[in-house]
């Protein structure tokens, strides 16, 4: 076992996590047990968490030892958060330091915020300073200065890398710490000092309002009460971010009404743009005006007929308010529009609806007769609706024609059945992924998951922190067809 053994399995013919849970559940801990031993760190990392919950922490730690050795990250991040749990703090810094020494990019970050949680804020502080260039060692840099008591030597540092006369043109424009995300920081200081105000003017100087689908100052006036000042700043274009937090902070103070009027008349925001009228539909069902959030969104959909999250949100909310018909008649109306064809990625959405108004059989039987009705990509459509309504024989015989293509979701199938090994024998594998869908036809993995809506996010996007400071690292960006934000898959590194 090496590093980079490790690395490669992570991506191709490794046990995933939620397939090494779904074991445990069904009564199968032998299995995780002796894949653990065998390099598979996901049954480890579950695995031993399991014998530390049962008080066998040095079991556990035999367990993981092999993993850590080899100085894969993802296996010392895991290892030492389970140190931590189990009150074994001084272990679990001593295997970061050492990662920390040999020079990996990620562990300086951990190593230090380790430190701060445990008495040492200090001197994780003063090991941070000489790298504050860094957009992840700022970010820990604030977040262990508040436990050091040392807020105003890091909001000088700060203040230090700001440089008034640059404006970047695009988010990797500064490849470590960009001014905007400085200033974000530096206003994280000010706000727990109680210096709102100051705070606030800074953020007027931001280039970009919003970043990952938020924006900081609108946070800012909706947690210190500031309803008026958000009112005329959710009153600007662009502003997304701040008509939300308007509308979620009434609403949290019960003038729903108020909420709602946010969203505009019928040329408001919620008229000109899709996301705030999913948002307004979405307070509306909270409230039991479900009728009125389907009409919404039907006026949004049939405003933006090729935006598909738009169809899938509208599919979603008629499902959930008992109205498939409604949700069918509207995509009956965009088929004719559309002169009477309809790619899977489209049509897929009527599977749903179908079942609940007319039942599974018929949903399956046109699912089938569709022209890619017999591809791999429908297959998990058909299976998904047939493994829903308890027929999972029949999903895993559907999934079963494409094998390996599809093979985390037969294999989960699988384990539902009892049949183990053939799970088992699906995702250790080292064979080639899946190729990609038809060039025509977006890919449906990007779109939607049932009960998540793709959403259109800020042209101003970074990887998250959190990403990061686990250790993960982009190695594959897809692209959305429709014109919509790329993706990116981390990998462990």
């Amino acid at each position: 076992m090496d590093a980079n053994d490790l690395e490669s399995r992570t991506r191709s013919g490794c046990i995933p996590p939620e397939l090494a849970s779904r074991l445990l559940e069904r009564g199968r801990a032998d299995v995780v047990e002796a894949q653990a031993r065998r390099g598979q760190w996901f049954c480890a990392l579950v695995w031993a968490r399991v014998l530390g919950d049962r008080g066998r922490e040095g079991d556990a730690w035999e367990v993981l030892a092999p993993y850590v050795a080899t100085g894969w990250w993802a296996a010392v991040v895991g290892a030492a958060g389970l140190l931590e749990d189990w009150g074994r703090a001084d272990e679990a810094i001593a295997i970061t330091r050492k990662r920390m020494e040999a020079g990996h990019p990620m562990a300086l970050d951990a190593y230090t915020r380790l430190l701060a949680r445990h008495g040492r804020a200090e001197e994780a502080f003063d090991l941070l300073v000489p790298h504050v260039d860094d957009r992840v060692i700022a970010t820990a840099l604030v977040d262990v200065a508040d436990i050091a008591g040392r807020d105003e030597e890091a909001a000088a540092l700060l203040a230090g890398l700001m440089r008034p006369d640059h404006h970047c043109d695009g988010p990797w424009c500064c490849r470590g710490l960009d001014p905007d995300t400085a200033l974000g920081l530096l206003v994280t200081i000010r706000e727990r000092q109680g210096r709102i105000d100051e705070a606030v003017t800074l953020l007027h100087r931001r280039q970009n309002v919003s970043v990952n689908g938020r924006d900081q100052l609108a946070e800012l006036l909706a947690r210190h009460g500031r309803v008026e000042e958000l009112r005329a700043y959710a009153a600007c274009d662009g502003h997304e971010g701040a008509i939300r937090q308007l509308a979620e902070l009434l609403e949290q103070g019960g003038d729903v009404e108020g909420a709602i009027a946010v969203y505009g008349p019928a040329d408001g925001p919620a008229a000109r743009n899709p996301n705030p009228a999913y948002d307004l539909a979405h307070l509306l069902v909270r409230h039991g005006r479900g009728e009125e959030a389907i009409t919404v969104m039907r006026a949004r959909a049939d405003a933006h007929p090729g935006d598909d999250w738009i169809l899938h949100a509208l599919a979603e909310l008629c499902l959930d308010q008992g109205r498939p018909a409604d949700g069918l008649a509207h995509l009956d109306a965009l088929h004719a529009r559309r002169g009477g064809e309809d790619e899977w990625e489209l049509y897929r959405i009527r599977l749903p609806l179908i079942a609940a108004r007319s039942g599974i059989d018929e949903a399956l039987e046109r699912a089938r007769a569709h022209p890619e009705g017999d591809t791999w990509y429908a297959a998990q459509d058909i299976a998904r609706l047939l493994a829903g309504a308890g027929r999972t024989e029949e999903a895993v015989t559907t999934l079963l024609r494409h094998d390996r293509r599809i093979g985390h979701d037969l294999a989960h199938h699988l384990v539902d059945l009892g049949r183990v090994e053939e799970a088992l024998a699906i995702v250790v594998h080292t064979s080639p992924p899946p190729p990609r869908a038809p060039l025509g036809r977006p890919r449906s993995p990007l779109h939607h998951q049932r009960g998540i809506p793709f959403r259109r996010l800020d042209r101003h996007q970074v990887p998250l922190d959190g990403a990061l400071a686990a250790g993960m690292t982009p190695v594959l960006e897809l692209v959305d067809d429709s014109g919509g934000p790329s993706r990116t898959t981390w990998s462990q590194s």
